[in-house]
């Protein structure tokens, strides 16, 4: 029993970095072209994502099954633990109680985004082209658009504070001086990342996608 339980944390660990972290920072760098390069670049990079070999199979195994794992066992871990008060110093401890804490609400809101988002296309309700439009319809209203930051800052610091204690447990970082500086590199990761995001949230908010969205429907209409 121990066994199966070390060997279902290490898992849990590094399903959390790669690949689930990895496409958290993909996820961004896509998101954020909306931004950089309005509605025409984020198209391009939705594009250039969907025209991947073997999408599909990509999608189950290396997002929604460890997705699932990650996500269904950390609740678990969430559970099992305690505020391990005492056992780490004052900073320590907050993280370890904001990192399941934020397991949590990064699990309820990648749900709730992939069904916003990519289920409708899988549904045909929506098309790859419309996922801006979609979004914009969701950043523009100001409880969705604060429920999104929320949700957000949550996913990006569980990955995060997630990278710092997987570099720990898995021995990369061992001592005191590379743990503190690690932990710099991690929160450097977490302003970078987060910003992406709430900047893609800015622009799909803005008049450039609701511009787009517009025609689309004009579009539609007219067909």
């Amino acid at each position: 029993m121990k066994g199966n339980s070390y060997f279902s944390r290490k898992l849990h660990s590094l399903l959390g970095i790669i690949p689930l972290g990895g496409f958290i920072v993909v996820h961004g760098l896509t998101n954020y072209q909306a931004f950089e390069r309005g509605p025409e670049g984020f198209n391009k990079g939705v594009h250039l994502i969907n025209s991947m070999p073997l999408l599909p199979l990509l999608e189950i195994f290396a997002i929604y099954l460890p997705l699932l794992f990650h996500g269904i066992y950390g609740l678990y871990v969430a559970y099992q633990s305690n505020s391990n008060t005492g056992r780490f110093q004052y900073g320590r401890n907050w993280a370890f109680t904001a990192q399941r804490v934020t397991g949590v609400i990064t699990f309820v809101f990648v749900f709730w985004h992939v069904y916003q988002t990519r289920f409708q296309v899988y549904l045909g309700k929506i098309t790859h082209e419309e996922l801006g439009s979609t979004m914009h319809h969701i950043a523009s209203s100001p409880l969705m658009f604060t429920l999104y930051v929320i949700g957000v800052l949550a996913a990006v610091f569980h990955f995060s504070n997630g990278l710092w204690a997987f570099l720990i447990s898995w021995g990369i970082t061992i001592g005191p001086k590379a743990q503190r500086i690690s932990s710099y590199i991690c929160m450097g990761v977490f302003v970078i990342v987060s910003a992406l995001f709430i900047l893609s949230l800015v622009a799909f908010s803005g008049d450039a996608f609701k511009e787009a969205a517009s025609a689309a429907l004009t579009t539609v209409n007219i067909g």
